[in-house]
């Protein structure tokens, strides 16, 4: 694996797309989907606060649901959409959607989010299984003509959220007997496996590249395992196998993780938060496994392990992706500032907040939610005022 590979934010010679539109924010996928899914995840979590303080009436989707909705298939996919987008490009050297194609697969994410307000559920979920069957489309072409086999699961990936977001809406409108909720998981578990991809992908380059002389390694057997314990823990969320087949796979797959990351030596990051916000984010997982582990056997709520996964992991791991990606396409110096360690710091207290704030203190569970929620919010609301101008401005150094 080269670094090129490995990294969506390297530089290489600009490739000619003829739908470019003139506008810079329709150049890449990252500029729109990354300024639209952090606007949203500071927006949107404080109306889900509202809501769930009795502020707010519910919509086509209960409350809980609704939210855990839009975090998984608005937020996480728009992120993981602009991302894909922008590093297919790099590793097949063919073009992306851009222009008025990239600008119709943002209003198609929009649409998915504004028909959540309606009483349309069929409409509804057929616009948002749309969009991620889309994107895999949007990546196949790319990674097909570059020949990139070792990248085509993404597409199978997408698909599979796109399917579990049409079981999701389907069993709530009474159309398919299946747990709404355990497609939220399946959703997650799927997410699970991107970050365990590419966290094992750029973590240890990023963290020698960013902190010379740490040596972070990987073994060929721990690699499998790690993402062969995700893969195992999907197909039994699918399957609905037994608690206790759960509790063991969640088991291994904490160990693995665990291994991972102690091999890439978290302890030597701590001056440079654009490595130890991928560390930190990574710890998440292992902490989420750990938490589900419990779970499975009724030891903890299952959604502390949730949330540890959704804030601490994804909201970690997604922030430091984004302020990465957007600095090294628009030209920055790829180096964390004040403001966007700021921003680490903001969503990893929120993490602990809604985790383990639930955990110790349950009698102060509303608290714990509304302050998690307002952390979260300040992270996302100062990534996107800080990158907005960037965004929306031509590149120094125009991406390839």
């Amino acid at each position: 694996m080269t670094g090129e590979e490995a990294s969506p934010h390297m530089n290489k010679p600009k490739i000619s797309c003829p739908a470019t539109a003139d506008h810079p924010l329709w150049s890449i996928g990252f500029r729109p989907f990354y300024l639209l899914a952090s606007l949203f995840a500071a927006l949107s979590v404080p109306l889900w606060v509202a809501q769930y303080a009795g502020f707010l009436p519910a919509g086509y989707l209960p409350g809980s649901l609704w939210h855990g909705h839009e975090m998984l298939f608005g937020y996480t996919t728009a992120v993981i959409s602009g991302f894909l987008m922008t590093a297919v490009r790099n590793w097949t050297g063919q073009p992306t959607p851009s222009g008025a194609l990239l600008a119709s697969l943002a209003l198609l994410w929009i649409a998915g989010r504004l028909m959540l307000l309606t009483p349309y559920g069929i409409l509804s979920a057929l616009v948002n299984a749309a969009f991620p069957l889309a994107v895999a489309l949007a990546i196949a072409v790319p990674l097909s003509r570059g020949n990139n086999r070792r990248n085509y699961f993404f597409v199978g990936l997408l698909s599979l959220l796109a399917l579990a977001e049409l079981a999701l809406h389907f069993s709530e409108l009474g159309l398919f007997v299946w747990p709404a909720r355990l497609s939220l998981q399946v959703g997650l578990d799927v997410v699970l496996f991107v970050m365990a991809v590419m966290g094992g992908r750029v973590i240890p380059m990023f963290t020698n590249n960013g902190v010379p002389g740490t040596r972070a390694t990987r073994q060929p057997w721990l690699e499998k395992t790690a993402l062969g314990s995700v893969l195992a823990l999907l197909a039994a969320d699918l399957l609905r196998l037994p608690a206790e087949i759960v509790c063991l796979l969640a088991a291994l797959a904490t160990l693995a993780q665990a291994g991972r990351l102690a091999l890439w030596q978290t302890w030597r990051t701590l001056r440079a938060p654009m490595v130890w916000i991928l560390h930190l984010a990574y710890g998440w997982i292992v902490i989420y496994l750990a938490l589900r582990t419990l779970a499975a056997v009724g030891l903890v709520s299952e959604l502390l392990a949730v949330h540890a996964l959704t804030i601490g992991a994804i909201g970690g791991m997604t922030l430091g992706m984004m302020t990465r990606t957007a600095r090294g396409h628009t030209g920055r110096p790829v180096t964390a500032d004040g403001h966007d360690a700021t921003a680490y710091v903001l969503v990893q207290c929120a993490a602990v907040v809604r985790v383990f704030g639930g955990l110790l203190f349950p009698d102060h569970y509303l608290a714990s939610v509304t302050g998690s929620g307002l952390l979260w919010s300040a992270a996302f609301m100062l990534f996107a005022m800080r990158y907005a101008p960037s965004l929306l401005r031509s590149s120094v150094i125009e991406p390839g």
